[in-house]
């Protein structure tokens, strides 16, 4: 309709509408319409062929649509153009209709009445009202019944994990035609033994089987898998060690020892008693919320940061303890029992003039002339003891303050790495005690200790001896133990007086037994095994409910020989199958221990250096306390005490965002994955190379356990296992064993 005045050369007929088909009619004009949707992209084109095609007798009117539409074909959400073509004539509408098919325009039926016209927007804004109004019921009612099933969805989950729990056990199981049950061969812990029967019986009563499922024990041969139960608490650390490799059957767990040596090994990196604090209280913080719901099913790093919380729990409180001893809390010092550092007695005033004469004190000209002045301990009064806990807080004050902690922490750092790797060697001495190898005690475990003892365990009693027997007074002759250790391999030939008498013929020695344990660790056990395999063709070694071979290891073969010799028993016990021969590869064994020998003995001087880090991280971690102290509170507290108190609030929160984001999360990962490192390399001393990287046999993951959701962790076993097999009738009853 507001195209009518537009029409000023048809004329007026008994005032109808110009736009209305029967008044075209009565002109002789055939007018026609086309109406449809075209893409946004074409419609230009469409206009311009409409133009040409039509020779301009065609009127096209568009508009975009109000929001994008899916198109129906290719179900792409684009932009339309509704439009609206007017034409005068049959032929020009053909070439509408086929330019319209080419654009691939959707058409629909215009009517050629305005009545028509209003009636049919009637009904479709009806329609449109109807559609909206079945939509909005239909969220309505959907939302009601997502509301009403959400107060079930965890019991429902819990429902659907144990059906596929079911039912992927029932895939593991094989099936008897013969007798038409299943059979599951699995491998058990012997002290679940009784309640995988009782597990066994109720399942057959309650699902009541004609037939009730049984179990029997079957006599293997293989390693079974490896299995440690853990809980919420040693579930992380137990993580920790199954991050570099899991232990093989029966072997000293390292877990254990971990759950004190890893937050330790941290907090000597990370020492400070205001982060470490900090650190505690968060991790304490998701300890009381551990049952909450929304913590364990939350992003991916809050439920990393939820499921190691009581390893930051322990983490935080041994970064107090060493805060402590470092005497640091966020950069500073607290003074909690008085310095042992007296500087009174330092003035030339309190002394009698032979002491004057001798020592050199303080005077008023002293202090006039110096802007740096050094305590005396040898002086009288000057050092009264030492302080009770941890650095005397007056070593903040001085100016020489990081040498002599970089002296401190450098010196504690070498003896930690020691102390820890030989303690990976003795947990090694454990695993060989177990397993009877008394062997690899006298041809490795020793040879090791004593090359490891003799060179980084004698550096160590340097430190010490000089810690105890050189004073304040004796310190300026005291010698350096860099040096002397270097000269220890030198053998100079001027004499440098060293720390004590003799200490050449001793360092002597130690060399000596350093030189002799490498060819012992190189070439005895191959040795020893080739003695033993010439002497006898095949050999075997019962156990006590199962019989331990491990195909892929020549060690297992020549130790079996030597478990008969040592127990004097070379008959096998009843029910045990024998044990094949395999072939005696002397070069593969000779190949791998020189290979282990290497590794181990570049690894002492290697990984004792790497423990440095222990050094390097907590100076940095120190030193980034104090620049972020320095740069922000500092200058907070030196303003005029008028604004003062309004810079001191955003200094104090721009202080607390640095410190959690970058010395708790930043420093705080870099001392985890450090920690981390080190723990890998006590590992390494206590596997050896062919332990490292133990995995648990293939016939774990074939085999379903029995034994409840924790046991499919492989980690660790300090009991002995059992194969079973367990024929199930009926799927009901496998699904109350499962």
């Amino acid at each position: 309709m507001q195209f009518e005045p537009t029409y000023e050369e048809f004329p007026s007929l008994e005032n109808d509408s110009l736009l209305d088909y029967s008044c075209m009619q009565r002109l002789g004009a055939k007018l026609g319409f086309v109406s449809g949707l075209i893409n946004q992209g074409k419609a230009e084109a469409f206009g311009k062929t409409l133009w040409r095609a039509c020779r301009g007798h065609s009127i096209v009117t568009h508009a975009e649509l109000e929001g994008p539409l899916e198109d129906p074909e290719t179900g792409e959400v684009i932009k339309w153009y509704v439009f609206l073509i007017s034409f005068w004539g049959e032929q020009i509408g053909h070439k509408v209709k086929k330019i319209c098919d080419c654009y691939h325009c959707h058409v629909y039926p215009y009517p050629n009445t305005a009545e028509e016209r209003r009636e049919i927007q009637e009904g479709l804004n009806t329609r449109i009202q109807d559609l909206y109004t079945v939509l909005h019921k239909t969220e309505d009612y959907l939302r009601q019944v997502l509301c009403k099933a959400a107060e079930s969805v965890y019991s429902r989950v819990i429902q659907v994990k144990k059906m596929k729990a079911i039912y992927h056990m029932l895939n593991m199981c094989s099936f008897d035609v013969t007798n038409k049950c299943l059979i599951a061969e699995v491998w058990c812990p012997e002290a679940d033994l009784h309640e995988l029967r009782l597990a066994l019986e109720e399942g057959s009563r309650q699902s009541g089987a004609s037939i009730p499922s049984f179990m029997n024990t079957i006599p293997t041969k293989e390693t079974p898998p490896t299995l440690i139960r853990t809980n919420k608490f040693t579930e992380g650390f137990q993580n920790i060690v199954d991050a570099y490799g899991v232990g093989s059957y029966r072997e000293v767990n390292p877990a254990l020892f971990t759950i004190i040596t890893f937050p330790f090994l941290f907090a000597v990196m990370f020492g400070d008693l205001g982060h470490g604090f900090v650190m505690f209280l968060f991790a304490l913080l998701l300890v009381l919320n551990e049952d909450h719901p929304r913590l364990s099913q939350s992003q991916e790093i809050v439920r990393m940061f939820f499921n190691g919380r009581y390893i930051l729990l322990l983490m935080g409180l041994f970064s107090v303890y060493t805060g402590l001893i470092y005497n640091d809390c966020f950069s500073k010092s607290l003074n909690l029992f008085g310095s042992g550092w007296n500087v009174s007695a330092m003035y030339s005033s309190g002394h009698s003039p032979a002491e004057q004469r001798k020592m050199m004190l303080w005077n008023d000209s002293v202090i006039r002339h110096n802007r740096v002045l050094q305590l005396d301990p040898s002086v009288p009064g000057v050092f009264r003891g030492p302080y009770p806990l941890g650095i005397d807080p007056i070593w903040n004050l001085a100016t020489n303050r990081l040498t002599f902690l970089n002296s401190f922490k450098m010196k504690m750092s070498v003896i930690l790495g020691i102390i820890h790797m030989t303690f990976g060697v003795i947990l090694g001495i454990f695993n060989h005690l177990h397993f009877r190898k008394k062997f690899n005690i006298y041809l490795v475990s020793i040879p090791e200790l004593l090359f490891m003892l003799c060179i980084f365990g004698y550096l160590v009693f340097m430190i010490f001896y000089k810690w105890l027997v050189y004073s304040a007074e004796t310190s300026r002759v005291a010698p350096s133990i860099l040096i002397e250790f270097i000269n220890m391999f030198l053998f100079p030939a001027s004499d440098t007086g060293g720390l004590y008498p003799g200490q050449e013929h001793v360092q002597r020695l130690l060399l000596v037994i350093t030189a002799l344990s490498v060819p012992v660790l190189f070439l005895g056990k191959p040795l020893f095994l080739l003695w033993l395999h010439r002497g006898r063709s095949c050999f075997g070694v019962s156990r006590s409910g199962y019989t331990l071979v491990r195909k892929d290891s020549e060690e297992e073969v020549s130790l079996l020989g030597s478990q008969d010799i040592e127990e004097g028993n070379n008959q096998m016990e009843d029910g045990c199958r024998e044990v094949t021969c395999e072939e005696f590869n002397f070069g593969e064994i000779l190949m791998t221990q020189v290979i282990h020998s290497i590794e181990y003995c570049l690894g002492c001087i290697s990984n004792t250096a790497s423990y440095l880090r222990l050094w390097a991280l907590s100076l940095a971690h120190a030193q980034l306390s104090d620049v972020l102290w320095a740069m922000l509170m500092r200058v907070g507290l030196r303003v005029d005490t008028t604004y003062g108190v309004l810079l001191l609030l955003p200094v104090i929160a721009l202080f607390a965002v640095l410190t959690i984001f970058i010395l708790l999360i930043m420093e705080g990962l870099s001392a985890f994955l450090h920690a981390i490192r080190l723990h890998c390399t006590r590992a390494s001393h206590y596997c050896g190379l062919s332990r490292c990287g133990a995995q648990a046999p293939d016939a774990q993951a074939q085999r379903p356990w029995l034994t409840g959701p924790a046991a499919p962790r492989h980690v660790g076993s300090s009991r002995t296992g059992t194969r079973t097999r367990v024929p199930c009738i009926g799927r009901w009853t496998l699904n109350h064993c499962a």
